[in-house]
């Protein structure tokens, strides 16, 4: 079956522990971060661990993608270049990269994935990227459906890779430099501070206030569940969900729902498979509302939508409960309105006080009452007291945001996953022969001289000796088919045939084992493709002299440092995003557009973004609908952080400009 026709489900792990787990609950890749150089720097692990999730996912046919995508000083090339040689020779198969910089050292032949920090919006961009040398790429989170076909009627051999799943960066990924301007710390070198979940105060040109303390940057949770055919129909093939810092229960439950949509597809349409073998049971009914959230949105896969923002709070409210029924001096009742939902010791519980904002609890001690009716015992902190549990009052709407009972259920073994498998004994001159196929085709079969020994009861004999092949618990495998192709149901004890099977399991591991085949790594095409620009600026994040003798090499004229370098030291887009701050609050140009009395009176003027001292200018650029964060690089940043030398950059400004 060609590429074009396989489906990859691919998982987040912090840790090989996490993906594991992802693969026995159905990912078909997992991305992990190495020993360093990862976008979340708070993600690594150590080459031995990744190994060890190596060999795991191997027996599924399943693959393991680290993540190399930050952006590399002169002086980190060489120990990028030994971790690949590292991860190439742990057996990884693809590692996920953002600087160019790494294409122009000696790396192994191992296959290479765009980040999506590469920003890639274009088929230009895309087919670029292919050009070079990439064999997997994922798109910006902000195409819709016509943008990604018209992207895969360029890119002929990539396999595009689109997020289905998580949390959302408000702005093009790459394109973000409000954090390392504000803090020091660069989401390009993996260590994204988060400015934009926090509350701003939004002004229009006249100084008015539009939004007061609103979370105006944070935007609800990725969630593509219903698209997926439309998705795959538009030419994804990797369906990947965010999450690396994401703790174990939330990757097995995500896992678990993506899988269980995935193959309902492949059920329907057979001529789609996924990438990787064996079929999953689940001890538990996939419910991905129950991971932290900030609420659902499907974002611009259909074009842009005005719901698209989690303005009132960052944080996760967590799913209806319930309502206060009565509130004593240190106790509150609780109404779940449900005799079957259940309150637990050790539940968090949340409620919006009168100015919207989220507050919470956790669950000291939940008594029942009988009924739907529940006595909490908060558990407060030692400086805190009852009465500081802000607009607690009888009737206000409670959500649980953690609930034991889940918690508890995904803390077990909750899958299996298992491959299929037909076993056939037949006789032998000197014995008998295992023969077995698992269901992607590969065989083995191992032989026992032993004696004929007519058995007393035929049946019974006939049933033994297929209940005892079909005993594959323990093993990756499931029986799928059991057949004797005896001249009549021999005696065979039952420790003799455990062996056999056994031989019969192990051989087939090897089999399958040696028919797993590397990823290739995509050849360049020669001469070197021109880049689609001759003129760079820091927005291409090109922090090194390999990376910018990269795009040199590939027709690029004029090429910027990256912002980290600290040579845009004026105001500059900290941050570009396809969200719209204006058409959010309804005061886009174009959606007045034909309301009387309202139409021209719009205009997409300058606004600004207040949070405490810091000022920020929102600009819109109506025509490719974006919006540009404007400011300039803190004075204490400068201060504290020494910018590293550019080698290809030939002048620097002055520090005291700033």
């Amino acid at each position: 079956m060609t590429a074009a026709h396989r489906l990859e489900l691919l998982a987040p792990a912090r840790d090989a522990d996490i993906g594991i787990e992802a693969i026995t609950h159905g990912a078909d890749a997992v991305y992990i971060g190495g020993p360093g150089f990862g976008a979340r720097d708070k993600a690594g692990n150590p080459i031995e661990d990744i190994e060890r999730l190596v060999r795991h996912a191997h027996r599924f046919h399943a693959r393991i993608f680290v993540t190399m995508n930050t952006i590399l000083r002169d002086d980190e090339l060489e120990g990028a270049r030994r971790q690949a040689w590292q991860l190439f020779e742990a057996g990884v198969d693809a590692l996920i990269v953002q600087d160019m910089g790494l294409l122009e050292l000696d790396l192994p032949p191992i296959q290479l994935h765009a980040s999506t920090q590469t920003d890639i919006r274009t088929p230009e961009k895309a087919r670029f990227l292919q050009d070079v040398g990439f064999s997997q790429m994922v798109l910006a989170r902000e195409l819709d459906l016509r943008q990604i076909q018209a992207i895969r009627a360029q890119v002929n051999d990539a396999v595009l890779e689109f997020f289905v799943h998580g949390a959302l960066c408000v702005a093009y990924s790459g394109q973000c430099y409000i954090s390392h301007a504000m803090t020091g710390r660069s989401a390009n070198r993996g260590s994204c501070s988060q400015e934009c979940r926090q509350p701003f105060t939004v002004r229009d040109a006249q100084g008015r206030i539009v939004a007061h303390d609103q979370h105006v940057l944070s935007l609800k949770d990725n969630d593509q569940s219903a698209n997926l055919e439309a998705l795959i129909d538009a030419g994804i093939r990797s369906f990947k969900i965010e999450g690396r810092y994401k703790d174990m229960a939330t990757v097995k439950n995500v896992t678990a729902h993506y899988r269980t949509l995935l193959d309902a597809i492949v059920e329907r349409r057979p001529a789609l498979q996924p990438t990787s073998h064996g079929r999953c049971s689940y001890t538990f009914t996939p419910e991905p509302e129950q991971a932290f959230n900030r609420g659902g949105t499907d974002y611009f896969v259909h074009g842009r939508q005005i719901d698209i923002g989690a303005f009132d709070t960052p944080k996760h409210a967590g799913l209806p409960l319930g309502f206060v029924a009565k509130v004593g001096d240190a106790w509150f009742d609780v109404d779940t309105e449900s005799p079957e939902r259940v309150l637990h010791n050790g539940d968090a519980l949340t409620w919006r006080d009168r100015q919207g904002e989220l507050q919470g609890v956790p669950v000291n001690v939940a008594e029942p009452l009988g009924g739907s009716r529940w006595r909490v015992h908060p558990n407060l902190s030692k400086d805190q007291a009852f009465g500081d549990l802000k607009d607690l009052f009888p009737g206000t709407a409670l959500n649980r945001n953690r609930d034991m009972a889940w918690e508890r259920l995904l803390a077990k073994p909750s899958a299996e996953r298992r491959i299929p498998v037909d076993l056939t004994l037949a006789q032998t001159a000197d014995g008998f022969e295992l023969a077995l196929k698992d269901a992607h085709g590969h065989k083995a079969a191992v032989r026992l001289t032993h004696a004929h020994e007519p058995a007393r009861d035929a049946a019974q004999a006939e049933k033994a000796l297929k209940e005892g092949l079909a005993k594959l618990g323990g093993t990756l495998f499931e029986a799928r088919r059991v057949r004797l192709s005896l001249q009549q149901p021999w005696f065979l004890p039952a420790g003799v045939l455990n062996a056999l099977r056994r031989d019969g399991i192990a051989a087939l591991e090897a089999a399958r084992a040696a028919a797993f085949e590397r990823l290739p790594r995509a050849a360049e095409v020669q001469p070197p493709v021109p880049y689609p620009e001759d003129t760079l600026s820091y927005l291409a994040n090109v922090y090194n002299g390999q990376a910018a003798k990269f795009y040199a090499r590939h027709g690029v004229k004029v090429i910027g440092a990256a912002y980290e370098s600290h040579e845009a030291l004026g105001e500059a887009s900290l941050m570009i995003t396809k969200h719209c701050v204006r058409f959010s609050l309804s005061l886009c140009p174009k959606q007045a557009k034909g309301v009387t009395g309202v139409q021209g009176t719009v205009r997409a003027e300058p606004m600004t973004l207040q949070h405490g001292d810091d000022v920020f200018t929102l600009r819109f650029d109506c025509k490719p609908c974006e919006m540009h964060v404007v400011g300039k690089m803190q004075k204490h940043v400068l201060k504290a952080l020494k910018a590293e030398p550019v080698t290809f950059y030939k002048t620097r400004p002055s520090t005291s400009a700033a």
